[in-house]
C-alpha cells in the first residue's frame, strides 16, 4: 500500500479520510522523503549529462570580437527607425549635412582670418616691434619688482608662521595638561559616587529583604487561618497525585506493550508461521445473488491512475494474500469473523452501527492495494489502514510488524490501537447471514 502511494505520488481524498492525524502525517513525511529522493536523482543524471557533453573551450589566439549583451543575454541589436524615439532617416541625414556644412565654413573662416592677420602684420612690423621691446622691457622690470615683494612678504609669513607655531604648541601643552587634569578629578569624583551607590544599595537590599520577610510571614500566617486557601492547596496536591498517576500508568502501559511484543517475536522479521504449506480452499459457496450496491461508483467521480480497480485489488489479494493465508484465523482453520472482503467506508460503519464502541472489522480497501481496520469508537467511526508490504502486516505509521492478520488483531485486542491509548479492539462483527461480501476473493 505504502509502495504504491509512493510510487503514484497521489492518494484518493476518500481514502485520505480514512487515516488519523497520525498517519496523515506519516504519509505526509514519507511522501516528502521521496519528493527530495527523486530530485537528488534527477539532478545527479543532469550533472552527469552536462560533464559528458561539456568540452573544454580553446583558447582564441590573437584578436578576436566580443559583441555587447543584451538584457535577454543574447547579443544586442540596434535597428535604426524602429524605436519610437529615432528620427526618420531624412531628418538624420539633414542634420548631418548641416553640421558638415557649418564646421566646413567655421574652417574656412579661420584660414581667411589667419591669412588678413598676416597681412596687417607685415603692413605694421616696424611700428610694432619697437612697441613690443618698450612693453617688453616694461614687462621685465615690473615682474623683477613683484619678485621683490614677493620674497619679502614670503619672509614675513614664515616669521608670523613660526611665532604662531609656537603660540600653538604652548595652547595644545596647556590644553592637555587641563584635560589631564580634569580626568582625574572625574575619575576621583566617580569612585567617591561608585562608593556611595553600593553603600546605599547595601542598605537598601537589607530594609527591602527585612519588609518583603515580615510580609511574606503575614501572608503565610494569613492562607493558614484562611479554610478557602486550605481547600485550594488539597485540591492542587490531589490533582499533582492525579497526574503523576496518569503518566506513570502511561510508561507502565508503553512498557508492557514493547516487552510483550518483543516476547512474542513480531518485531523481528518475518517467519514461515504456517511451514510453508498451501493454506485450505473453502468450500465452494451455493450459488446465490450479490448485491454490490456499495461498491458501485458514485456518479461523477473519476478514476485516476493512482487508484486501483476493483479486478486488480482481487488479483493482488489471490496472487500475494492468499499464500500468507490474510484474513484466516491464527490456526488456520477458517476465515477469522471479523475479516471483511472489498467494502466502502459507509458500508463498513453501516456494519459497525449497531455494536458498541470497541465493535471493529478489517476490510479489504476498495481503492488501493491494503486493508482498513474500521473501529467504533465513543465519538462515532474510526478507519486505520493498515500496511501489507514486505509479506508483513502493520498500522501505517506504527513500527510494529506482524506476520499475519489474525496476528495485528490479536495483538490490539490486549493493547490500544493508538498512543493515547483507550480503544481496543473487543468484539468482532461478523458477516451477515444473509450475504457474504468477500466471495469473490476466494473464488
Amino acid at each position: 500500500m505504502l509502495q504504491q502511494i509512493l510510487t503514484d505520488m497521489y492518494i484518493d481524498p476518500e481514502l485520505l479520510a480514512e487515516l488519523n492525524e497520525e498517519q496523515k502525517q506519516t504519509l505526509f513525511f514519507k511522501m516528502r522523503q521521496e519528493q527530495i529522493r527523486r530530485w537528488r536523482e534527477k539532478e545527479a543524471q543532469l550533472e552527469t549529462k552536462e560533464a559528458v557533453v561539456q568540452k573544454p573551450k580553446k583558447k582564441v589566439k590573437g584578436k578576436h570580437v566580443s559583441w555587447l549583451q543584451g538584457s535577454d543575454s543574447e547579443v544586442w541589436v540596434w535597428v535604426m527607425g524602429e524605436h519610437p524615439s529615432d528620427k526618420p532617416y531624412e531628418q538624420i541625414c539633414d542634420e548631418i549635412i548641416a553640421v558638415r556644412a557649418t564646421q566646413q565654413a567655421q574652417k574656412e573662416a579661420e584660414e581667411l582670418r589667419a591669412k588678413k592677420e598676416q597681412e596687417i602684420l607685415k603692413r605694421f612690423s616696424s611700428v610694432y616691434l619697437s612697441e613690443e621691446e618698450r612693453l617688453q622691457k616694461e614687462k621685465e622690470e615690473a615682474r623683477k619688482e613683484e619678485a621683490r615683494q614677493k620674497e619679502a612678504r614670503l619672509e614675513e609669513a614664515r616669521q608670523e608662521e613660526a611665532r604662531q607655531e609656537q603660540a600653538r604648541q604652548k595652547a595644545v601643552e596647556e590644553q592637555r595638561r587641563n584635560e589631564e587634569e580634569l580626568k582625574r578629578r572625574e575619575a576621583e569624583e566617580r569612585q567617591k559616587a561608585e562608593e556611595e551607590v553600593q553603600k546605599l544599595e547595601q542598605e537598601r537590599a537589607k530594609q527591602i529583604y527585612m519588609n518583603l520577610k515580615e510580609i511574606h510571614r503575614r501572608s503565610q500566617n494569613q492562607e493558614k487561618e484562611d479554610p478557602e486557601w486550605q481547600e485550594t492547596l488539597r485540591r492542587s496536591k490531589e490533582e499533582d497525585q492525579r497526574r503523576r498517576s496518569i503518566a506513570k500508568q502511561a510508561r507502565e502501559d508503553h512498557r508492557r506493550k514493547s516487552v510483550k511484543a518483543l516476547e512474542q517475536g513480531r518485531v523481528a522479521a518475518m517467519t514461515k508461521t504456517f511451514g510453508g504449506e498451501k493454506p485450505p480452499l473453502l468450500p465452494k459457496p451455493k450459488p446465490r445473488t450479490i448485491k454490490n450496491e456499495g461498491l458501485s461508483r458514485r456518479p461523477g467521480v473519476r478514476r485516476t491512475q493512482s487508484t486501483s480497480s476493483r479486478e486488480q485489488i482481487i488479483r493482488w489479494f489471490k496472487e500475494e494474500q492468499l499464500p500468507l493465508q490474510a484474513g484466516f484465523r491464527k490456526d488456520g482453520s477458517g476465515i477469522a469473523p471479523w475479516f471483511h472482503g472489498i467494502i466502502t467506508r459507509e458500508d463498513a460503519e453501516s456494519l459497525l452501527s449497531p455494536g458498541e464502541p470497541g465493535y471493529f472489522l478489517v476490510r479489504v480497501s476498495e481503492k488501493i492495494m491494503g486493508y482498513v481496520l474500521s473501529y467504533r469508537s465513543q465519538e462515532g467511526f474510526r478507519h486505520f489502514l493498515i500496511d501489507a508490504t514486505d509479506n508483513c502486516f502493520m498500522l501505517l505509521g506504527d513500527q510494529l510488524s506482524f506476520t499475519s492478520l489474525a496476528e495485528l488483531v490479536e495483538f490490539h485486542e490486549m493493547e490500544p490501537i493508538t498512543s493515547s491509548g483507550g480503544e481496543q479492539l473487543l468484539q468482532p462483527c461478523a458477516q451477515k447471514t444473509s450475504s457474504v461480501d468477500y466471495t469473490d476473493l476466494f473464488t
